[in-house]
């Protein structure tokens, strides 16, 4: 299973590779109440076939039509949408938000297969597109590096910005690791029980050898890396998260239900850990929504990343710019 981004160039390319016609729009930058964010892509062929989203709205009509009477450009050009109220209204963006898009011709032999195939391995791959001249050159990326756009090109990076190490590998794990690739995550399990991984075979996800407390270190843990403990088994969850409450990972969840989770933490005091350290563990993990089944605790988890990554974004990107007069 793809990431929806590596989907929507995947699908680019076999177009093209088809023999079809396509563009590709990306959002460079926004303003305001933006429905999608820098990065979010759509890729349209001249028959109108879409996959992608850029508005989630009015302006994916716009590209359609725009594709289907040959108006979209030769070269890499930018486009602004929503600039005044009556666009916003009219592209259906909210509270007057506003979006620049780079919208591209595409090509089968140009830059499309190298990135597809990166990404499909759950890596990071950069790409500068000089706006004058048309050409794309691929690039180094790091983690949690922001699309940018200026005067003479664009930087994009495709790939997972976030890490996902699971412990167990389980139903649950599964059902997880299916949904963190799609929410842009690099996923990693570990499990040293032979009987659990012999039959593993996930494309996209990475087993991680040797025992739980040894894989935090060994993966080289960051403040963009998130971990996750769900064998039901003390031995195993509890030394993963002895590393883990003490490393800059950014979330630290671990399975089992409250009383559970009490007896953990009495445990774990035990050892070296303080109170606060304890404070950062999310357990039970995953939002309270009810869940019983490995699907719907997936859900849950996924849900719960998905907001503490969310807050640890919007604290770095700080305030809003203003939109273009």
């Amino acid at each position: 299973m793809d990431s929806l981004d590596t989907e929507v160039l995947k699908h680019a390319l076999d177009w093209c590779a088809n023999g079809h016609q396509v563009h590709l729009a990306t959002v460079v930058k926004t303003w305001g109440s933006a429905p999608r964010q820098a990065g979010a892509m759509l890729a349209v062929r001249a028959d109108g076939h879409v996959v992608g989203s850029v508005s989630g709205g009015c302006i994916e009509d716009d590209l359609i039509v725009r594709a289907q009477e040959g108006r979209l450009p030769a070269q890499p050009e930018l486009v602004l949408y929503g600039v005044s109220q009556e666009e916003a209204a009219r592209f259906g963006l909210p509270c007057g938000g506003t979006l620049k898009l780079v919208i591209e011709p595409l090509h089968a032999s140009d830059w499309l297969e190298q990135v597809v195939h990166t990404t499909q391995q759950q890596k990071l791959i950069g790409r500068w597109l000089d706006l004058k001249s048309g050409k794309s050159t691929l690039t180094d990326a790091r983690p949690g590096q922001l699309t940018e756009v200026n005067a003479s090109g664009c930087h994009f990076v495709y790939g997972p910005h976030w890490r996902l190490l699971i412990i167990g590998a389980n139903q649950t794990a599964r059902a997880l690791a299916q949904i963190a690739i799609m929410l842009e995550f690099q996923v990693i399990i570990c499990d040293p029980r032979e009987e659990f991984t012999a039959d593993w075979d996930m494309p996209g996800v990475t087993l991680q050898a040797g025992m739980p407390d040894d894989a935090v270190g060994a993966i080289q843990t960051d403040s963009r890396t998130a971990i996750v403990a769900i064998t039901h088994d003390p031995k195993l969850d509890d030394m993963a998260l002895l590393e883990a409450l003490i490393s800059p990972a950014f979330y630290v969840g671990a399975l089992g239900s409250v009383r559970n989770q009490s007896k953990r933490r009495e445990r774990l005091l035990s050892f070296d850990l303080t109170e606060k350290d304890l404070d950062r563990l999310h357990g039970p993990v995953g939002l309270a929504i009810g869940s019983r089944t490995p699907a719907e605790i997936a859900v849950a988890v996924a849900a719960e990343l998905v907001q503490v990554r969310r807050q640890f974004e919007d604290q770095r990107v700080g305030g809003l710019e203003q939109p273009p007069a």
